[in-house]
């Protein structure tokens, strides 16, 4: 089988075993690869379950909630009902997707969440015995950790039980199953060692992954080991994960790279070149993983628009495939899904198609988004001294003078929300150095609202530019610079840089339409008569 160009993660849960009721029928499970038949996805990396338990047939892990009594949630219950149901019946559930997957031609490679805290036995029911009955293995066990760190009540990789048990699983997945590779998901809970003990655990880490590798190797020549690790280099580093040796030493096939993988948001601006520039002329490949959730209060799911704004900016970097992460909150999969998946592998068919460039922000859900080691928001930022200037980097790909001399750009806007601002602030917008001029301005007063399309925001003004050519952003960065130049003291609340996205549109044709007739000239209405 040939090296997968787009590889889609799913997660087996959400759009899967908790959406039937049990018992699950295996055409039900089938699900999981039928919903992507025909699209140009060719690899299926499937989720074996929650990581410290599973939700198929093993013998050397733990089904999950095998040893439950009572459920803290109702659709945990439903997963171990599901799962335990197929398995009695036959009907092993990750051998029916290797089994579809290869029926439909699609690689399949099940994916092991690495690392995963371990909490009370009586709340978190998705755990395994094998944690709860060895909490002196957890990083927090040492006694001088402090307990907000993140990784508290993480396994502690300098324990060769904790890389065993680990170790074991992913050999049992190997030999038991029909699969083209295999993927350790390192970036869900990316916190391995003890945080004064990290550089101790590099060296440590690394061998475990030798050991990985060698056995994945060991059971087919021509399957695959992918990491899916932080985007940062340095922030790999910070937490144990010395991924430019891995990529030297030659013990990772495909590396995919992500941030923003807690809140799952749409990012375009994530930088790859690092690890791009690094497995140049290596066996290594560098997957970038896009997200489809915006999760703004304008949208939820990312539209077309924003999807090849994300991808566009991916594959200019030089990366070998995308990695599509988080996007069952499409589900139930409807024709918009499918139109974003058609065009995600062809850069040169979304080159003069419309973009959304956008930065991510705080939301009703994530109200302080977590970013992975060795990455920061540029979103949100207080603006409120007077002469205050805040510089913001916008990343696009498009090639707008191109197309503008073959007539084909429509439009190019750049829209700015500013919370805690009123119509007695004053701000200068400048686009890599040059003053946007106010009549290019258009200002939208939203400094109360009463309802939202999706949740509420506190005050505010959209400050809204539609660019002429002399204005146009650049391919590749762009520096948004907002300078506040008077400042309404009276009102408590300061300002607030929230949201900030530059959209480019496109003709199909010179002088084509829009719409069937371009609504600004008046909607075109079919006689009724």
């Amino acid at each position: 089988m040939s090296q997968p160009k787009l590889m889609f993660y799913h997660d087996g849960r959400h759009p899967l075993i908790y959406m039937y009721e049990p018992p699950m029928q295996k055409e039900e499970y089938e699900q999981g690869v039928d919903e992507l038949i025909g699209t140009p996805v060719d690899c299926i990396n499937f989720c074996m379950g929650d990581g410290r338990t599973v939700l198929h047939d093993t013998k050397v892990g733990e089904l999950w909630g095998h040893a439950n009594e009572k459920w803290s949630h109702a659709i945990f219950r439903r997963a171990h009902q599901n799962a335990k149901g197929l398995i009695e019946e036959g009907n092993d559930p990750l051998q029916i997707i290797a089994d579809r997957a290869h029926q439909y031609g699609k690689a399949f490679y099940p994916v092991l969440l690495v690392q995963q805290g371990s909490g009370d036995p009586a709340t978190d029911t998705r755990g395994s015995q094998f944690r709860f009955n060895n909490k002196h293995l957890d990083i927090g066990a040492a006694g001088d950790v402090d307990p907000n760190f993140k990784g508290f009540q993480n396994a502690d990789f300098k324990h060769q039980e904790i890389r065993d048990e680990r170790f074991d699983l992913i050999q049992e997945t190997l030999q038991n199953y029909d699969c083209d590779g295999f993927e350790l998901q390192m970036n869900y809970q990316p916190y391995y060692f003890h945080p004064d003990h990290v550089q101790d655990g590099v060296p440590i880490m690394t061998e475990w992954i030798k050991r990985v590798h060698d056995e994945v190797k060991a059971s087919g020549a021509d399957r695959e080991l992918v990491v899916r690790i932080p985007a940062s280099v340095k922030g790999c580093l910070s937490v144990g994960m010395d991924v430019i040796d891995w990529v030297e030493k030659g013990i990772v096939d495909v590396i995919v790279a992500q941030d923003f993988s807690g809140p799952e948001l749409v990012n375009g601006m994530s930088n790859f070149r690092e690890l791009v520039e690094a497995t140049r002329g290596t066996k290594t490949r560098v997957h970038a993983a896009v997200q489809s959730n915006v999760d703004s209060d304008r949208v939820a799911q990312g539209p077309i628009e924003f999807i090849r704004g994300v991808a566009t900016n991916y594959w200019a970097q030089g990366v070998d495939g995308l990695y599509l992460a988080h996007w069952f909150g499409n589900w139930p999969y409807k024709a918009s899904f499918y139109e974003k998946l058609r065009e995600l592998p062809y850069p040169e068919v979304m080159e003069a198609r419309d973009k959304i460039y956008y930065l991510p922000t705080v939301s009703e859900r994530h109200d302080s988004p977590d970013t992975e080691p060795g990455l920061t928001m540029q979103l949100t930022r207080p603006i409120q001294g007077e002469g205050q200037t805040e510089p913001f980097t916008l990343t696009i790909s498009d090639d707008l003078r191109k197309w503008d001399k073959v007539g084909r750009v429509h439009k190019v806007i750049l829209r700015v929300r500013i919370m805690g601002t009123t119509e007695l602030d004053e701000y200068t917008f400048k686009l890599n150095g040059k003053k946007l001029p106010e009549a290019l301005l258009r200002k939208i007063n939203q400094l109360y609202r009463m309802s939202a399309p999706r949740y509420r925001t506190g005050s505010g003004y959209w400050f809204i530019y539609e660019l002429d050519e002399e204005h146009w952003p650049v391919k590749g960065d762009n520096i948004l610079e907002i300078t506040h130049d008077v400042v309404d003291d009276v009102v408590i609340e300061s300002g607030l840089v929230r949201d900030v996205e530059l959209e480019t549109q496109y003709l199909m044709g010179k002088n084509f339409h829009r719409e069937f007739v371009d609504r600004e000239l008046g909607p075109y209405e079919i006689s009724k008569e």
